[in-house]
């Protein structure tokens, strides 16, 4: 038995069991290694005359037997000699397809050579690191290569069970190539590693991991079919079946995402989609990129017409699949998707990313930044012009995924505005429909110079709400917010610079975004401002009874100079609204370090309830004023759609003043 020509035992056994993580990336490993042996031999037929070959013949099989509990992987490719053996598998961490790739960009003949985008001149091999090989023994107690170099009639084995070390021998095999035969372990309580030797197990992971190789993958499978019936048969018996095998590729070979848009039909994109991404529904919009330059890539997006069971979730994962030559690497690259749109499916495939060892991540994020950059673009630039061209549909899509794009906004502080806020839609109580902020500031009047939004539990609750209506009156629109992020999303945004933005002078006009609870919008005129002061002076004793009366629940009162048709309103003070109180007091784990809104009671001194409420302050009964005061506060919290403290007692005080 020879040695392994690396000094370390612990080399070969992190390669084994460290490196990679998934024990099923074996199969993509050797499928790999084959098509590098394949691409070899092609390549060299492109500059030696005297190698001839069919390129329609070059082929990849795998088989298996499962009482023998073996894989096999075969190809056709240029297969090894004795020494290449020995160098190749007897040296951990040598790779053969790296030499080959940096020898073959200086191959004569290459530049006379068109390979018809199937191997380009820079030499499209899979493998580089040569430890691909040693993922069989994560699955095989036993390896036997069997290779026959091309243009030799001598075959080789190489042969292992990855302890020690292995031995070569002389072999028999009818022509060049290579066979890879895997002896799987026993199973064991945590694994079955027979499950490796079915036609199912093998079938899965072919699509799974190399179903875009460019050769053709090849299964001898089993099928069934009706038998013949014989002439004199009864006509009533029941079908008998029996089973038959054939030959069969089991891979596509060619992506879909490497053809050109105008070359692929819509239907053939909505089936992919559904068949990879599993969805039961077509795509909203498919996004198809192809990048050339200094980092060369295909990709292929998908706007989805629904939302994944799952998507609001703790476990649902973003990402894009990530290939590289036709092999998948990852399943889900979080990396290539900001989480704002966390609802794109997809694939990147790009031959020029620099992976890891393990062929399972990658050395330099900083390709997968400038690739994401390059996506999130293109992405913002689909939706942007569906918002624009087809309204429908980006409702439709929105109603999906919109809380997505303010959460955006919201978990990033308002860093991603720039890029989302144009994308959003807020239902316009002036307009009755979906709106973008840029729409909301082209229907504005000519003096208005803000944004005016509403938050609550739903729209037609706010669009009845006093704090909205006299808003609406005083000719502005209020854009009413019923997703719990709202209010969030807008605090984040803090104000919108239109597209549309440029003044006479040059300058841009960036629109402040105000919710209508708060206590100064701006749109009190010093007349009002001057009667409010005479009538607050005049019933201040009235006032601070109130005040008194709702100790620790408003923060004061006032006379109120836009409520029109309710007795009184609320409103607050500072960034904490009376419904993100509510939310935040919602909260999973909210204790009483959660801010309190600073609320005030904005009183309709032109309302009959204020008359009451002074006739009772002149003839000094306390009482009734502070139960006038309590009902009033809670009233205008069941109009906010928010609870009350005390429903008890709230009864008996309406029970009271009743009687």
């Amino acid at each position: 038995m020879r040695k392994f020509k690396t000094e370390s035992k612990k080399l070969l056994d992190l390669m084994i069991n460290s490196i990679y993580t998934n024990r099923e990336i074996f199969l993509r490993e050797l499928i790999s290694n084959a098509s590098d042996a394949v691409d070899k031999l092609y390549f060299r037929s492109l500059v030696d005359e005297t190698v001839k070959i069919n390129r329609a013949d070059l082929r990849i099989t795998v088989s298996f037997d499962a009482e023998a509990r073996t894989v096999t992987v075969s190809d056709n490719g240029i297969g090894m000699s004795k020494d290449d053996l020995d160098k190749n598998l007897g040296t951990i961490a040598h790779s053969d397809s790296l030499e080959f790739k940096q020898s073959g960009l200086d191959a004569p003949g290459l530049d006379d050579v068109s390979a018809d985008g199937d191997i380009a001149a820079d030499v499209d091999i899979i493998g580089q690191f040569g430890v691909g090989f040693y993922s069989a023994f994560m699955v095989g107690k036993d390896v036997r290569v069997v290779s026959r170099a091309y243009g030799s009639d001598e075959a080789w084995a190489w042969e292992s069970d990855g302890v020690d070390g292995y031995t070569i021998k002389e072999a028999e095999r009818a022509s060049h190539g290579t066979d890879v035969i895997v002896h799987l372990k026993d199973d064991t309580d945590d694994e079955s590693y027979g499950t490796f030797a079915t036609q199912h197990g093998l079938t899965d992971l072919i699509k799974k991991y190399s179903n875009y190789v460019r050769y053709p993958i090849q299964m001898e499978v089993t099928k069934s079919r009706m038998k013949e019936r014989p002439a004199d048969a009864d006509a009533d018996a029941a079908p008998e079946f029996e089973n038959y095998t054939e030959v069969e590729t089991i891979n596509s070979m060619v992506p879909i995402w490497k053809r050109k848009r105008q070359d692929v039909s819509d239907e053939e994109y909505n089936e992919f989609y559904k068949t990879d991404f599993h969805d039961f529904e077509d795509p909203l919009r498919t996004i198809s990129l192809h990048a050339e330059g200094t980092l060369t890539y295909d990709a292929l997006m998908y706007i989805p017409a629904h939302a994944p069971f799952d998507m609001w979730s703790k476990d649902y994962k973003r990402g894009l699949a990530l290939y590289s030559s036709g092999v998948l690497i990852m399943d889900k690259c979080e990396e290539l998707i900001p989480d704002h749109f966390n609802f794109i499916r997809g694939v990147v495939d790009s031959a020029d990313l620099t992976l890891n060892i393990s062929r399972e991540t990658l050395q330099q994020n900083s390709q997968l930044r400038a690739i994401a950059r390059r996506l999130e673009k293109k992405i913002k630039s689909e939706l942007a012009t569906m918002c624009a061209d087809d309204r429908e549909a980006y409702v439709t899509f929105f109603k999906e995924f919109g809380r997505t794009l303010k959460y955006g906004i919201y978990s990033s502080y308002g860093m991603t505005k720039d890029t989302l806020a144009d994308l959003l839609l807020f239902y316009s109580a002036r307009q009755q429909k979906m709106i973008t902020l840029d729409e909301y500031i082209a229907d504005a009047p000519g003096d208005a110079d803000a944004i005016y939004f509403a938050a609550g539990d739903s729209v037609e609750r706010l669009a009845n709400m006093p704090i909205v209506t006299t808003v609406l009156a005083k000719g502005y629109d209020v854009l009413l917010c019923d997703e719990n992020v709202d209010e969030f999303c807008m605090m984040a945004l803090a104000d919108y610079t239109p597209k549309d933005s440029t003044e006479p002078d040059g300058s841009t006009k960036a629109w402040p975004i105000k919710n209508v609870g708060a206590e100064d919008l701006g749109l009190t005129t010093e007349e009002e401002k001057k009667k409010a002061e005479e009538v607050t002076e005049e019933n201040s004793g009235l006032f601070d009874a109130m005040c008194d009366a709702l100790a620790g629940k408003v923060k004061k009162v006032v006379v109120s100079t836009r409520v029109t048709d309710a007795p009184v309103m609320l409103t607050t003070e500072g960034a904490v609204s009376l419904q993100m109180a509510h939310l935040l007091k919602e909260q999973p784990g909210a204790d009483e370090s959660v801010p309190e809104a600073q609320i005030v009671m904005e009183v309709n001194v032109e309302h009959p309830v204020f008359d009451v409420l002074k006739q009772a302050h002149a003839a000094g009964d306390a009482g009734k004023v502070k139960d006038y005061a309590m009902i009033l506060f809670d009233q205008a919290l069941l109009v906010e759609g928010l609870p009350i403290a005390d429903p008890l007692e709230f009864a008996q005080r309406v029970s009271a003043l009743m009687r």
